[in-house]
């Protein structure tokens, strides 16, 4: 009952921090967009966002917003993740059990209307989660490092990327 408590208030206290993270992205202009289709299939929206509304690689902060299209376990979502690092060639033995771990213990099963945001900042990158646009945005596990972050953005935002064309469209005109 006390770590429960404790929890409520820490909860709390950082709730105003969160709103003020959410107000400052969720209003920032959109650099591009783009729609993932797989075999005929709609998978997702995306959007990235930045403040200056263009995006420079390495340059803080900026938002990668993912809007579901379709029903997706958390299972496939990790799965998708490390297939994606490993064409990249960034999932190393260091990481690869951390991360992924990480990732499935905090991601919910998406379904269609959910959005994920990985909002990325100077010190790595957090996620925030929405059911629907009626719900409240709500942040998602811990802050990641700034390798899981370079990593993370590096399925959407590498040159290499295995969907070259969805990158064009998040990175807008150059």
């Amino acid at each position: 009952m006390k770590a429960l408590v404790i929890g409520l208030l820490l909860m709390s206290a950082s709730a105003p921090a969160i709103c003020a993270q959410v107000a400052s992205w969720s209003s920032w202009p959109v650099t591009g967009s783009a729609k993932l289709t797989w075999a005929f299939l709609d998978v997702y929206n995306s959007e990235l966002r930045t403040p200056s509304g263009k995006y420079r690689p390495n340059e803080w902060p900026l938002a990668l917003a993912v809007s579901y299209l379709r029903d997706i376990s958390r299972e496939d979502l990790t799965e998708a993740t490390a297939d994606q690092w490993k064409a990249l060639g960034l999932l190393d033995e260091a990481n690869q059990h951390h991360w992924l771990e990480a990732v499935q213990a905090i991601w919910p099963d998406a379904t269609s209307g959910n959005e994920i945001t990985f909002l990325a900042d100077q010190h790595g990158g957090q996620f925030y989660y929405q059911a629907d646009k009626q719900h409240a945005i709500v942040p998602l596990g811990q802050h990641f490092s700034p390798a899981f972050r370079d990593a993370f953005l590096a399925i959407w935002l590498s040159p290499s990327t295995q969907y070259p064309l969805l990158r064009l469209g998040l990175i807008g005109p150059r």
